[in-house]
């Protein structure tokens, strides 16, 4: 095996790959065939499918992959399966990915061979490339994916997490900074992240230990994903003690006037858009998000309104 200039007597550590999975057995029947065919010796890995209450059978999918288990977390929400696949995991090594990605043949061998390269490494995010069902016509959504969606490197540099799509961590870690907040349903791999890196840890961004993810295609995939980001409370909301929060008026005016300008100067000023066309349909998914966000603040907003009188 080529380490890259790593020592190759090094011993090479065992690896827990861990997948929660809802309704999605197709997928990840795709998933798990890139996982059978890693570089990485098939002996020193194990995969552990996470099954978070699915109404298909998962179990029979996960049957006919020799490395791969699964067991069922019955509570709700992929950080509390994430969690359980830990607590059984057999690795000092742990990787994270989805059942809707498909890992590159050597991704775990390129997960590990960061981790070991880098001390006092406490997490590796890998680059997740997002792909489209018809790359020649893409949709609005999947446009504004191909520009927006899960950019890892500035996660890691710049927000300090690493997408849970595409992670590698030690077990230990979680030893010294606890598990994942089970009770987040979204954003969970983000308040760890920040916890590794406050306890000192060193995060990596992993250019080489690549995942392809599906762009969201439609409207409602969009709403969707806004929807669990929201109702998990990630909105910017005031300071508490604010006048703010006591002001109905200000809370809708700040909500629903749209930020047109600034709109308008993401889209047109895109330099990876060639055409007024692509430019239009950004600025349209761009004017649509901001909406559906601000329903949800201003949801948000009144019911802290209501709590306070």
């Amino acid at each position: 095996m080529n380490w890259q200039g790593a020592d190759k007597n090094i011993a090479k550590p065992f690896v827990s790959v861990i997948i929660p999975v809802f309704n999605d057995a197709h997928r990840l029947q795709i998933c798990l065939e890139a996982l059978g065919n890693q570089t990485y010796p098939e002996n020193l890995y194990e995969v552990i499918v996470v099954d978070n209450g699915s109404d298909e059978a998962v179990e029979k999918i996960v049957g006919h992959f020799a490395q791969a288990s699964v067991i069922v977390e019955n509570r709700p929400g992929s950080y509390a399966a994430r969690n359980k696949g830990i607590a059984l995991a057999g690795g000092e090594i742990i990787a994270f990915t989805d059942a809707d990605c498909i890992p590159g043949t050597d991704w775990i061998k390129k997960g590990v061979f960061n981790i070991l390269r880098h001390p006092n490494c406490g997490l590796v995010g890998g680059k997740i490339e997002v792909f489209f069902k018809n790359p020649q016509r893409l949709t609005s959504v999947e446009l504004y994916e191909s520009l927006r969606a899960f950019p890892q490197k500035k996660y890691i540099e710049k927000l300090h997490f690493g997408a849970t799509a595409n992670m590698f961590t030690l077990k230990r870690v979680f030893d010294t900074v606890g598990l994942f907040n089970d009770k987040l349903t979204s954003g969970g791999d983000r308040e760890w992240g920040q916890r590794v890196f406050y306890f000192g840890y060193k995060h990596v961004y992993a250019e080489n230990a690549c995942v392809a993810h599906p762009a969201r295609f439609s409207f409602r995939q969009l709403h969707q994903k806004i929807a669990r980001i929201n109702s998990s409370g990630n909105h910017d909301l005031p300071a508490e003690g604010s006048q703010f929060h006591f002001n109905r008026v200000g809370c809708l005016m700040r909500f629903l006037i749209p930020p047109l300008k600034t709109i308008i100067s993401k889209a047109f000023l895109e330099p990876r858009l060639p055409s007024t066309k692509d430019k239009l349909k950004l600025a349209f998914v761009l004017l649509y998000r901001h909406y559906v966000i601000s329903a949800y603040r201003i949801h948000a907003c009144f019911w802290m309104v209501h709590q306070k009188t």
